[in-house]
């Protein structure tokens, strides 16, 4: 009797876990019965983890709901202007937005964007049990407004680090080369001078042995704004210089003589210092963005060089597209000691924590079939592929995988430095102003990197422009 018992027990017990299993792995076709036919559309930059979600997340979402999401996958600045004027327009084209973290203080300023949490609050059928916000890495924080609501679903996020070719490094001739030369051993550099001396060493050795190969990448394009975004986000903080050297809690001040610190002495070193490594990158560096610096290191033209990390998974395994698969190492950018230590010890960040979120517009005419669309591509089950694919980590859960522990091993521990030093590095400056000072300053710059203006009088123009938008946007008192 009491065996019986425990039988049917059991299998009351399990057939209580099927159908709770069953109903947890029916949510989607069940979530998605309502919107058959609705077909979503998307923007984003054209990156590998924005490939991904186009060629793989977006199908097996249809696969699963019966809902249809074409993403439009094109350049930077026309991601941003088509999703802008979108929202601006109220013409409700897109459904979903990418929104990199840099914007997404200006767009919360403008209320262009669905509170997610929110949201999911308010209709429960809405809400995947697979989706949980506690899951995602601290990087989430930047697309929250100050209740801690997201507004914004992380889709990539990474880090710029130090790439170089560990088969030059650890040649034995190219060693004693070094050695004989500069008196030093070859090995990653940890400091500006070192750097330097490395760049400078493969450029002529690539010029003396006719080698098309160069001593570092520069993201140095005179036109486009990656190269303003190399010098304040990637250069600048290695100086010591932060924020753009705009400092919010003095009257958003910017020259020196008002207390600001982007035309100040640590300013203009780093950048006579990044000028000189333009001077001896490649010859395409004046024309590169952040995809262009990706393709010359993979290319193999480079010894060294600061590279997004988005880019870094391709460049060091896909053997179709990279001529260096195998042969990557990882590193923290260069800095000057004193610097590196005030990082460590909480006050600044030594380079740009980059990435980004995918958002829900207010104009959106699909906002309930977007917000199941969004859940999809938080939920820990999606991210461990799509982490191999493009080296991206948003879900705390990815780190642990097999696979991407196995891939962090081909990237010379990658992940592990986003996961143990990415609190090293930090997002943009939270200003609802970001884009206005960065179009306000850019040409000056610009003019700089044609060599129309000096660095430093380049730089006291830019601080000056910087302060004079600051005040025209009533930002500056």
């Amino acid at each position: 009797m009491i065996r019986k018992s425990g039988i049917g027990l059991a299998a009351l017990t399990l057939g209580l876990l099927a159908s709770v299993i069953s109903a947890k792995a029916d949510f989607w076709s069940d979530a998605g019965a309502k919107y058959q036919g609705v077909v979503l559309h998307g923007v984003t930059e054209s990156t590998p983890p924005s490939n991904y979600i186009k060629d793989v997340l977006a199908p097996e979402f249809e696969k699963k709901t019966g809902i249809k999401v074409e993403i439009e996958t094109t350049s930077w600045d026309q991601m941003y202007d088509k999703a802008i004027k979108d929202m601006e327009a109220k013409t409700g084209i897109y459904d979903m937005v990418y929104i990199e973290q840099d914007i997404i203080y200006a767009y919360l300023a403008r209320n262009f964007l669905v509170n997610i949490t929110q949201s999911l609050k308010d209709d429960a059928s809405l809400k995947s049990p697979d989706f949980d916000e506690t899951h995602f890495t601290t990087f989430a924080n930047y697309f929250k407004n100050t209740d801690g609501d997201l507004f914004g679903v992380p889709m990539e996020a990474f880090i710029k680090v130090y790439l170089y070719r560990t088969d030059l490094f650890n040649d034995p001739k190219i060693q004693e080369a070094f050695k004989a030369e500069t008196g030093k051993d070859l090995k990653p550099a940890t400091t500006h001078e070192e750097y330097t001396q490395i760049a400078e060493f493969f450029t002529k050795y690539g010029k003396d042995n006719g080698l098309e190969l160069w001593g570092t990448t520069a993201q140095a394009h005179t036109g486009h704004p990656a190269s303003w975004y190399e010098f304040f986000e990637s250069i600048a903080p290695t100086f010591g210089v932060y924020n753009w050297g705009i400092d919010a809690g003095n009257n958003y001040a910017a020259t020196v003589a008002n207390g600001g610190q982007m035309n100040s002495d640590k300013a203009k070193a780093a950048l006579k210092y990044w000028l000189h490594l333009r001077d001896i990158a490649p010859p395409e560096s004046a024309a590169s963005t952040w995809t262009e610096v990706g393709t010359t290191f993979a290319a193999g033209r480079v010894a060294q060089g600061l590279v997004y990390g988005e880019n870094a998974a391709w460049i060091a395994s896909d053997a179709e597209k990279s001529r260096v698969v195998g042969n990557v190492g990882v590193a923290l950018p260069p800095t000057d000691a004193a610097v590196l230590e005030e990082v460590k010890g909480g006050t600044g960040y030594l380079g740009y924590y980059d990435g980004g979120a995918f958002g829900l517009p207010i104009t959106s005419k699909n906002k309930e079939a977007a917000l199941l669309f969004l859940q999809f591509i938080g939920q820990d089950s999606v991210q461990a592929d799509w982490a191999v694919a493009a080296p991206r980590i948003t879900n705390t859960a990815t780190y642990d995988d097999p696979k991407v522990i196995e891939m962090d091993k081909q990237l010379n521990g990658y992940y592990s430095m986003l996961k143990n030093e990415g609190k090293l590095f930090a997002g943009a400056p939270p200003f609802p102003f970001h884009a206005q000072v960065r179009e306000a300053t850019a040409p000056i710059f610009y003019s700089i990197l044609l060599g129309e203006i000096g660095p430093d009088e380049g730089l006291d123009q830019m601080a000056a422009k910087a302060e004079e938008e600051l005040t025209n946007l009533g930002y500056r008192k």
